[in-house]
């Protein structure tokens, strides 16, 4: 079983919780974020010298209040790729309508080249509007008026633009005129004659996986189909059991192979670690309140179960209990109870690849560093 970390990324706070400040109260200066943005980078170092498999970033943009203070996972990750030997380097995710797809395609090209192939392409179609609508497209999410059609803006737009990289990473030259994308556009001028295809530079020496998260059933369906791993994250166990099996249907149906068991999917699990479950449970809920706090007004809660049995309705914001108990999505206690859950899940899926969120919005880093050891010398040695 591969184990990756994955970090928001954001500053520490004193004032993580259920109760106030209301998360715009709140603004951080540039010495803060960019304390925060190095302190990020040491717990990549830190992962790749406890032997972790994977350190993923996270891509966003205008966050004066301190949740996520990366926009730029890729140039983030090609600095970390310099300070590291083995690690693999990944986005969970780089938000693609936010990008030119072209753009993207050379940028991670050079990060997967200048760390000897450990480049990973996670890719997803964004969360908050207000970085969506200064970057050029558009989100639905649980308080937009007009999710349905930004919604379906988005996913052409992603659409469009994944055959656009696609093609450009894999092939010498080429062309892609669609709805929303045309490369080259036509009538330039170059030379005495006219564009026809593109060439990028660099492309990638190395092989790479893409990655993208499953949070709709569109995806569920889209991603098997287009042939790279599924991320699944923040939805109740039966939730994810049904849909790890689906994909794993769609991906035989569209590509005439079974996957192997746990193939092309990964998991993710929030953790928390301490000496009991009652110290782990008063360590984490701060930081579960908070996570729900900032992330509850953009639906995040669809993917647990509602007492009906049915998907909860957006703008849910649960308790740490429900979160443990209930939904299993945070895992939370001893190295003993934390390495049962976890097996659980290896069993019940069959899980190939892990990636942990170990640490929550706004925790100090001298705190997420105790968690990292304690994953990989008290947790994972258990399971492995």
């Amino acid at each position: 079983m591969r184990t990756g970390i994955f970090l928001f990324g954001g500053v520490e706070m004193s004032d993580a919780g259920a109760g106030p400040p209301a998360p715009t109260d709140r603004r951080y200066d540039k010495h803060e974020v960019w304390r925060a943005t190095e302190q990020i980078l040491d717990m990549g170092v830190l992962s790749d010298r406890l032997g972790f498999d994977s350190f993923w970033l996270t891509e966003h943009h205008f966050q004066f209040e301190g949740y996520e203070v990366i926009p730029n996972g890729v140039l983030i990750g090609s600095i970390l790729a310099e300070r590291t030997e083995r690690i693999r380097i990944g986005m969970a995710f780089n938000i693609v309508p936010q990008w030119h797809p072209l753009k993207l395609a050379e940028d991670f090209a050079t990060l997967h080249n200048i760390s000897g192939g450990r480049g990973i392409l996670g890719v997803g179609r964004g969360t908050v509007p207000r970085e969506a609508e200064p970057l050029g497209t558009k989100i639905g999410s649980f308080d937009n008026p007009d999710q349905v059609a930004a919604d379906e803006l988005n996913r052409k737009m992603f659409d469009e633009a994944m055959d656009v990289i696609r093609l450009a990473l894999d092939s010498e030259t080429f062309s892609y005129h669609g709805e929303v994308f045309d490369f080259p556009p036509p009538g330039i001028p170059d030379r005495g004659g006219f564009v026809e295809q593109l060439t990028l530079v660099p492309q990638p020496l190395y092989p790479y996986d893409i990655w993208q998260a499953i949070t709709s059933p569109p995806s569920l369906e889209q991603v098997p189909r287009s042939g790279w791993g599924g991320v699944f994250w923040n939805c109740h166990h039966s939730f994810i059991k049904m849909r790890w099996e689906r994909f794993a249907e769609v991906y035989e149906q569209a590509h005439g192979r079974a996957l192997d068991r746990g193939e092309k999917r990964m998991l993710v699990l929030n953790t928390c670690i301490e000496d009991t479950r009652e110290r782990a449970i008063a360590s984490v809920r701060d930081g579960h309140d908070e996570f729900w706090k900032f992330l509850g007004p953009y639906g995040w809660s669809k993917g647990y179960m509602g007492d009906d049995g049915k998907p909860a309705p957006p703008g849910l914001i649960p308790t740490l209990e429900d979160s443990m108990d209930r939904q299993r999505t945070w895992i939370v206690g001893s190295p003993d109870e934390v390495a049962e859950s976890i097996a659980w899940y290896r069993d019940e899926l069959g899980i190939e690849n892990l990636m942990i969120f170990p640490a929550m919005p706004g925790d100090p880093y001298g705190k997420v560093e105790t968690q990292l050891h304690r994953l990989a010398e008290e947790v994972l040695p258990q399971i492995d």
